[in-house]
This record gives structure tokens, sequence and C-alpha cells, in this order.
């Protein structure tokens, strides 16, 4: 079994960022019922898109943001082809659709482009993805175990 998670630097910098703006907010307006609810919102979104978790099992591969929003599962009958890809600054972090089919990223530029049989393409951000791709072609049909 293959796990990896990859933090969202990128998400909680802008996220923190934010949050100093509104702790200064609190500080020279003080606090109000609107303020505490952007401030529980952006604490929420920071819980939630924390990182990116990857897993491949003997079920196939799974990538779900925090505790688990976005997840998507797919078998391995249903791939077609793997294959490590640079993502650009127009695919974005968080989870898109683009050209290119669904963009789930995390932080950085590194992905695994997942074509599936009905040519569906997915591009899941991994920091580790030589060895996302090398562990998923591994279970694929037709593919000698590595």
């Amino acid at each position: 079994m293959y796990q990896h998670k990859q933090y969202a630097w990128a998400i909680l910098a802008i996220i923190l960022w934010i949050g100093t703006f509104v702790g200064m907010a609190f500080y020279l307006m003080g606090s109000d019922g609107p303020m505490l609810l952007f401030a529980a919102i952006l604490a929420l979104s920071a819980f939630l898109f924390h990182g990116l978790t990857v897993r491949v099992d003997e079920q196939g591969v799974q990538w779900y943001f925090g505790p688990g929003i976005g997840k998507k599962r797919l078998a391995f009958s249903e791939i077609k082809s793997v294959a490590v890809v640079s993502n650009s600054f127009r695919h974005g972090i968080g989870i898109r659709i683009t050209h290119d089919g669904w963009v789930y990223s995390a932080n950085g530029f590194a992905a695994v482009a997942i074509e599936l049989q009905d040519g569906t393409f997915f591009r899941v951000g991994s920091n580790d993805a030589e060895r996302l791709a090398e562990v998923i072609n591994s279970h694929l049909p037709g593919q000698q175990p590595g």
C-alpha cells in the first residue's frame, strides 16, 4: 500500500495572510458577529483544505483534501495510462476543471496525469509524482509488479 500527504502550503499561506487582516480588524474595531463568522470560515477552510492525500491499495487509487473533501476513487481496471506531468500556473491549486481534465492540486507543479478507459483525464498533484506513477503503473492490468 502507498499513501502520501502533501501539505497545501500555498492555501494555508493565503488563509494566514487574510487572517492577519481579520486579526487587525479585531484589534482595531473589536469583534462583531460577521467578523467572527468570517474568522470561523477561514479556520474551517484551513482545516478542510490543509493537504492532499493520495492512497493506492489493492482496490485502486484514491485522493482527497483534508478529512475527505473532494474524494475520488478509481479502480485499476478504469485506468488506461498514467504519466508524470508538470502543471502550470493555469492549473492552479484546489479542485478545478481545465482543458486537461480535472485537477486536484495542493502545492507545486509536479503531478500525475491519469487517463481513464472512457477518455476522462485527472491530474493529481504530488511532490512524490515519480513514485506515485510507478506504484499505480505496477497495479495496472498487463503491467508487471515493480
